[in-house]
């Protein structure tokens, strides 16, 4: 057994490894790193311990460590980060169907997860993805970004949306999931990618997704307009399931897809690394809301019955189409209409 010490009056670092019989890189190594207390109640942690890491990934900074703070030397201290690794911003429903789908692409892959919260930071470890909160400080940047995070939980959405876009390293992707909403039309008209938008000032809601899309295009991301997310037990259709009868117009028509079909888009945009685009997501088989619930009822999956709509005046809604998308990206969803995924004609 041979020991290696490197010493100053402030740190030591001791690493033991066994002597290589040929290749040093294949031998795994055992190093600690001891600070000695400092008399600040940020430093709560005296001993870095690193354990079979291969030596040609094995970094220490120490004048970084000593002035970072506790959960910024954590975070910094998972290793290096690879050229596919990705980070999640809000890593929900649709978040981790993304990690899904690019473990399955880059299987060898580290996926952190970041939160508002650290609420479901266990069900994110058990997932493979690394939980962390908004207040952790990174010491890298990541080659892959996606936010998938709402703005309803947030005063700063477009701001956050920034704080992601300084995540990014610029090497791969950094891509932002908007709503299909901005696109001003409410007439129940077509309308593709490149469809006119809705006004600044005009809606708050708008106002919001339009303000963080031009975040992210400032800094070489893309975005993707998603319509109305589904899968079975979420969506418009088990609101209205649940109230049985609403008090809104039937002919308004809805555009869908599949959280399964989100994701798998997501991922294929990331992996072409496109810059400053603008992307539309959705089933091209636009449904008003009486045709849904039609189908809804029909198919016999569900225990309610939808009782109806009430409603006779409001804005009407649009018919999107994204075969442009399609066309470039090399794209189709599993699940081309609702219909299909239910099981039942339309």
């Amino acid at each position: 057994m041979a020991t290696i010490t490197s010493a100053t009056s402030m740190i030591g670092i001791q690493c033991n490894f066994e002597p290589p019989q040929q290749h040093f890189f294949n031998r795994s190594i055992k190093c600690s790193l001891s600070i000695p207390p400092i008399s600040s109640p940020k430093f709560t942690l005296h001993k870095l311990s690193l354990h079979a890491m291969p030596a040609n990934s094995f970094r220490a900074n120490a004048s970084s460590a000593i002035d970072a703070p506790s959960e910024e030397l954590e975070a910094s201290s998972r290793g290096g980060i690879g050229a596919n690794d990705l980070l999640i911003v809000g890593p929900g429903v649709l978040g981790r169907l993304v990690a899904e789908r690019w473990r399955e692409e880059y299987p060898g892959c580290q996926i952190f997860g970041q939160t508002m919260t650290t609420d479901h930071h266990d069900e994110l470890t058990k997932m493979g993805i690394s939980p962390s909160s908004r207040e952790t400080k990174f010491m890298f940047k990541f080659p892959y970004v996606i936010y998938c995070a709402p703005p309803s939980r947030t005063e700063d959405y477009p701001g956050d949306v920034r704080d992601a876009a300084l995540k990014w390293s610029g090497e791969g992707s950094f891509l932002f999931t908007s709503s299909s909403a901005p696109y001003d039309c409410s007439d129940n008209g077509s309308v593709d990618e490149d469809g006119p938008v809705v006004p600044i000032g005009r809606s708050p809601r708008t106002d919001i997704l339009l303000k963080a899309e031009e975040v992210v295009l400032e800094f070489g991301g893309s975005v993707v307009r998603l319509a109305g997310l589904y899968k079975e037990d979420r969506g418009a259709h088990t609101y209205w399931l649940h109230k049985g009868t609403v008090d809104i117009r039937p002919d308004h028509i809805l555009n869908l897809i599949h959280y399964e079909d989100a994701a798998s888009l997501a991922v294929t945009i990331l992996k072409k690394r496109p810059r400053s685009r603008i992307f539309l997501g959705c089933d091209n088989h636009p449904l008003s809301r009486q045709e849904l619930m039609d189908l809804v009822n029909k198919s016999g999956k569900f225990e309610r019955k939808f009782e109806g709509f009430t409603g006779t005046s409001g804005p009407l809604g649009k018919k999107l189409n994204n075969s442009k998308t399609r066309a470039e990206l090399g794209w189709e969803p599993k699940y081309p209409s609702f219909a299909q995924f239910l099981g039942v004609s339309d």
